[in-house]
């Protein structure tokens, strides 16, 4: 899972850079913009959706209403967003809802949710207030806790993949690995070829 690092330079440019990350083997895409307003995050959505494969679903980062209003596959809820159970009450049927987890007391909020982000696994600088590295072993107790398909998010890279899948995870979600990479395409594609060695 690509996930977007913000509107760095114009719209266009994001595109590129995910366009370029699919290609490598991103096969879900998550846009984060936390620092842009909801019209913003709706245009960006829209213009994704009018570029990206159809077997690659679009999902937005903590808006449930900016998601089903760009039209999007789904959204991905952290532990301070709307919970789960309240966005599967409004959510149309088949829209995809991801539940971010840290510790034991964010599994019941996953409740209902289609996957869990877990993390972070390894320190990572993309998110100021992820908190401290919970590591694989920890990754992998709250994964068979929350009974989900568990991605790992937090520092995730080509040189700790493996290990990820190894541990259980269903696969890995990338920020600053793809978006902060030089070639994006390239940096996914060595994620993707470690994941699947």
């Amino acid at each position: 899972m690509a996930i977007t690092d913000g509107l760095h330079d114009d719209h266009e440019a994001l595109l590129a850079r995910t366009m370029a990350a699919v290609r490598g083997g991103a096969t879900m895409v998550q846009l984060r913009l936390k620092d842009e307003n909801p019209r913003t995050i709706v245009e960006v959505a829209q213009a994704l959706l009018a570029v990206l494969p159809h077997t690659v679903p679009l999902t937005v980062n903590d808006r449930l209403d900016v998601a089903l209003a760009a039209g999007v596959a789904g959204v991905h809820l952290g532990a301070d967003d709307l919970p789960v159970a309240a966005a599967r009450r409004i959510a149309p049927s088949g829209f995809v809802i991801g539940a971010s987890v840290g510790s034991d007391a964010e599994v019941a909020g996953s409740r209902g949710a289609d996957y869990v982000g877990i993390g972070p696994v390894c320190a990572t600088g993309s998110k100021a207030d992820a908190g401290a590295a919970i590591g694989l072993a920890e990754f992998t107790r709250l994964a068979t806790l929350c009974a989900l398909p568990a991605v790992a998010i937090g520092g995730m890279a080509a040189s700790n993949a493996r290990d990820a899948i190894r541990a259980g995870a269903s696969g890995v979600a990338v920020v600053s690995g793809i978006f902060g990479a030089a070639n994006p395409e390239a940096a996914a594609r060595e994620i993707w070829e470690a994941m699947e060695s």
